[in-house]
């Protein structure tokens, strides 16, 4: 495959403009996988410059799954109104709303977990291997594997992507605001299911 062949590749799978996948492509010596991982890890960067600006326009977003069950509502952030409008920012919209009404997390960002119901997923774990025998280092490796797998379950952020499992929600999220340079924040949502 030529490297023009492997750029465009690259453009078609991630919608990150040639110049970036061209970068990206240099930067991992010809490794379209590779290439993914260099603009994932610059979709974070450039996040984590973008921290601090205000994300005061945005879209409320909703999906409703075939069948009329399950509804999901989306209140998604981002600067400009001039993005808010692009096509990048409402198909990532889309794309959370789907996660949301597949995968129902029940929290946006880990700190949003209460400290009770991190305790609660604690005491269970330890009452399950209570009498088990097993060595108490162990134990707590069990208990911090298992709320590990908690937060994974439940923070939309943290949960891997239901198109691609690889990618979490947070590296779906951070390859927009690459591509887009502006700050995205997810504000809050609701699930509903009958």
């Amino acid at each position: 495959m030529s490297n023009l062949e492997q750029v465009k590749k690259l453009r078609e799978e991630t919608g990150v403009s040639m110049m970036e996948c061209k970068k990206a492509i240099e930067k991992a010596g010809g490794d379209i996988e590779k290439a993914k991982k260099v603009l994932r890890e610059k979709g974070e960067e450039i996040a984590g410059k973008r921290a601090g600006r205000t994300a005061g326009e945005g879209t409320v977003a909703s999906y409703i799954h075939p069948g009329s069950k399950i509804g999901v509502l989306l209140d998604i952030r981002c600067e400009s109104d001039f993005v808010a409008k692009s096509d990048d920012f409402k198909n990532l919209a889309h794309e959370l709303c789907l996660q949301i009404a597949a995968a129902k997390p029940a929290y946006i960002k880990e700190e949003d977990i209460p400290g009770e119901t991190l305790d609660e997923e604690k005491e269970i774990v330890l009452k399950q291997h209570k009498n088990s025998g097993k060595p108490e280092k162990i134990i707590e490796q069990i208990v911090e594997g298992r709320i590990k797998k908690f937060k994974k379950e439940t923070v939309l952020l943290m949960q891997p992507w239901v198109k691609e499992e690889k990618k979490t929600v947070e590296d779906l999220i951070n390859e927009t605001v690459a591509k887009i340079g502006e700050k995205i924040v997810v504000n809050r949502f609701s699930r509903f299911e009958i």
